[in-house]
């Protein structure tokens, strides 16, 4: 079997998946990637709270300065 990581928006409210990305890493990429899928489905008036386990990819000054 392979093994392919996961990194989703889901909204808390309604449980609906915002946005997902897999990859057979875990590279910033996927989670770049992931956020600007979310920020395209988001309205301008949206303001969603994210919540993330904290592992390296998060921790990153590109993942912060995207958000």
């Amino acid at each position: 079997g392979e093994k392919l990581y996961l990194s989703p928006i889901l909204d808390l409210f309604n449980g609906e998946i915002i946005a997902f990305e897999t990859a057979k890493r875990p590279v910033y990429k996927m989670i770049d990637t992931m956020l600007k899928k979310a920020f395209k489905r988001l309205s301008p008036k949206d303001q969603p709270i994210l919540h993330s386990d904290q592992g390296w990819q998060y921790r990153m000054q590109a993942y912060q300065t995207s958000l």
